[in-house]
């Protein structure tokens, strides 16, 4: 019997949908969508006289099966996590293998958490409203009715009409992606029907759309691949964004490919959104979301991508069965995106991003120290438990470093990548668990009595079932790009002691032969000692090297992060506290989570009035989810 999954009230175990047909109307006066989701649903189960769809805050208009209207169908209670269940009778029992047709009338509701309108002043052009959704991790049952659960696999098609230009998580049917924009009708004004296809099968959580006014330039792709690139976003930022990606991302790509496998997904593109969006970036299939944080202006924050891209097979294509098993997409995708670092650029990226991924690791296994449960890789969520409650690092470092161990106890990487690509050959498409992967693991050694026994020596149960304030075991990395930035740290806190800051050896020429990874590794170190820097050499190490000022949101943060510890905190926490919600020099908010919330909460610890009013003020220009974090980590809900 498959382990049930314990967010999701459908009864996807006796009858699963695997084809949905969306038409839908986005209307952004009403910030609502309205229309029909038409599922085919096929009976796992004999004798099943119901299907059970997850919805939350949706209005129900209509139910029918196989065309007839029911009139008996059943929306319950609402549950503060999982919504209501909407009960449809079917008016026979279904067999194991028999399939049906159930179309619901529905339409979204302002109170969802899934979709984020946005007024046309939060958008770069300001002249025309934006939509865009989120839907991980059990947020699809806000856009729609469906069973709300990773163990469902489901193509989908989707005619959309809109006065705005519609992406979605799936291949363009018309009009055209590199025709012209809203085929040259009107923006804002003409409504166009949008029409796509995803032949691929996909958990629900991945079903995607944005609206807005929005612009498409196309990625030079190596010769001989089948698929296509390119990156969406508004005008205002269409240079700037393809600047940004044009290089890389097919090189990534097809990097990718040779090292796991074809592409499935016959299309990657990039959407950059609004600064709303409370993530780095999100895996749509043939549409990856990012954030506008990304466009540093040097390309050295395109290495998302790697991780996005990488989703296509962990994740998008091998999923985890639930939100207990959610490391197997992120920690395998982090795993592999640093071996990509490794062939990509060296063996010292690798370290450099392990270095940085152990840093937000230990940092999150401290604020989870009350709730133990969240610093295992595999959670066992009470039924009904909000796994957006237990997002943080934990997945992505602490799976990505048991990867790692697996790895080197194994012998190598020569060694790990071929069972890393019969992994995938047995599990692309399907939807699993821990244990299934781990005998997996164990069923591809079998043979070799040595490689079993080297995995018999591992602490299964530390790494999967224990939590802590750190690895179950000491990583080593290649620190050759971190030993600069380690050593200016040093040489800064080893100066604490030097009264007179006019005597400090330093200059703001420190810096240029770090690149931005080895900076953010250099902040974080100084973040690290027990006795903070005095106040003085903090003015005098910004004003050395303008960390206070600069544009980039990765060292901004950690620039906050450090010096709100400090004696210094008075004087730099209004700073701060503009920063994040874009009462400064760049006007915008900083909506992901990775700057929002980090920041919110030393700001909190410095002066809390001044965190809670400063959220309270801006907290509808941040995304619904959030929104509701910050709350919970300035105690305000």
């Amino acid at each position: 019997m498959h382990e049930a999954d314990p967010t999701s009230q459908s009864n996807y175990l006796q009858i699963a949908t695997n084809h949905i047909t969306f038409d839908w109307k986005v209307d952004f006066d009403n910030k609502i969508i309205t229309g029909t989701a038409t599922h085919r649903l096929v009976a796992k189960a004999d004798g099943v006289s119901e299907v059970i769809f997850d919805t939350s805050y949706l209005h129900i208009e209509g139910v029918t099966v196989e065309g007839d209207a029911v009139q008996d169908f059943r929306l319950g209670p609402n549950h503060e996590v999982m919504g209501s269940a909407l009960r449809v009778p079917l008016p026979r029992a279904v067999n194991t293998g028999s399939s049906i047709s159930v179309e619901i009338a529905y339409s979204t509701t302002v109170s969802g958490t899934a979709l984020q309108f946005l007024e046309k002043e939060q958008t770069q052009g300001k002249v025309f409203p934006f939509l865009f959704s989120q839907c991980q991790p059990i947020h699809a049952r806000d856009l729609a009715p469906v069973q709300d659960t990773p163990s469902v696999k489901l193509t989908y098609s989707a005619s959309v009409r809109s006065v705005l230009p519609v992406l979605l998580s799936a291949r363009r049917i018309s009009p055209p992606s590199d025709g012209p924009a809203h085929d040259g009708k009107v923006i804002g004004k003409d409504e166009v029907v949008y029409k796509y296809d995803q032949p691929t099968p996909i958990p629900s959580y991945l079903l995607a759309i944005a609206a807005g006014n929005l612009q498409y330039q196309p990625f030079q792709v190596p010769e001989g691949k089948q698929w296509k690139s390119g990156v969406w976003s508004e005008p205002e930022l269409m240079v700037d964004s393809f600047w940004e990606f044009s290089r890389d991302t097919s090189r990534f790509l097809a990097a990718a490919e040779e090292l796991v496998g074809p592409y499935r997904f016959g299309v990657y593109d990039l959407l950059v959104l609004p600064p709303s969006f409370p993530y780095g970036g999100m895996e749509n299939p043939c549409l990856t979301f990012v954030t506008p944080t990304l466009l540093a202006g040097d390309r050295s924050l395109t290495d998302v991508v790697i991780h996005e891209l990488t989703h296509s097979w962990f994740g998008n294509g091998i999923t985890h069965a639930h939100a207990s098993h959610f490391w197997l997409n992120e920690g395998w995708t982090t795993y592999i995106e640093r071996v990509l670092l490794q062939i990509i650029h060296s063996p010292a990226h690798r370290g450099l991003s392990s270095v940085i991924g152990y840093k937000a690791l230990l940092d999150a296994l401290v604020l989870l120290k009350d709730k133990p449960k969240y610093q295992k890789l595999v959670i066992d969520f009470d039924y009904g438990e909000n796994p957006d409650s237990a997002y943080s690092r934990v997945p992505y470092d602490k799976g990505a470093n048991f990867l790692l161990h697996i790895e080197r106890t194994l012998g190598g990487i020569d060694v790990f990548l071929p069972y890393v690509k019969d992994y995938i050959t047995a599990y692309m498409g399907h939807s699993i668990t821990t244990e299934t992967w781990k005998d997996h693991l164990y069923g591809y050694f079998q043979d070799d009595k040595d490689k079993i026994k080297a995995l018999d020596s591992i602490n299964w149960n530390a790494w999967l079932h224990e939590g802590g304030l750190d690895l179950p075991v000491k990583m080593e990395y290649d620190l050759t790009l971190v030993n600069a930035a380690y050593e200016l740290a040093d040489r800064w806190y080893e100066s604490r002691h030097t009264t007179d800051t006019s005597k400090l050896d330093f200059k703001a020429s420190d810096l240029d032969s770090l690149d931005a990874n080895q900076r953010a590794v250099f902040l974080e170190r100084l973040e690290s000692y027990n006795e903070p820097l005095p106040a003085a050499h903090l003015f005098h190490f910004d004003q050395l090297y303008s960390f206070s000022t600069t544009a980039s949101a990765e060292i901004r943060f950690r620039f906050y992060n450090l010096v709100l510890k400090s004696e210094a905190a008075q004087h730099f926490v209004q700073a701060a506290a503009n920063w994040v919600v874009g009462v400064d020099e760049t006007g915008v908010i900083k909506g992901r989570m990775k700057f929002c919330r980090p920041v919110f909460r030393a700001i909190d610890k410095v002066d809390s009035d001044l965190a809670k009013s400063t959220f309270t003020r801006a907290r509808t220009q941040f995304h619904p989810i959030a929104q509701n974090l910050i709350a919970q980590d300035l105690k305000l809900d």
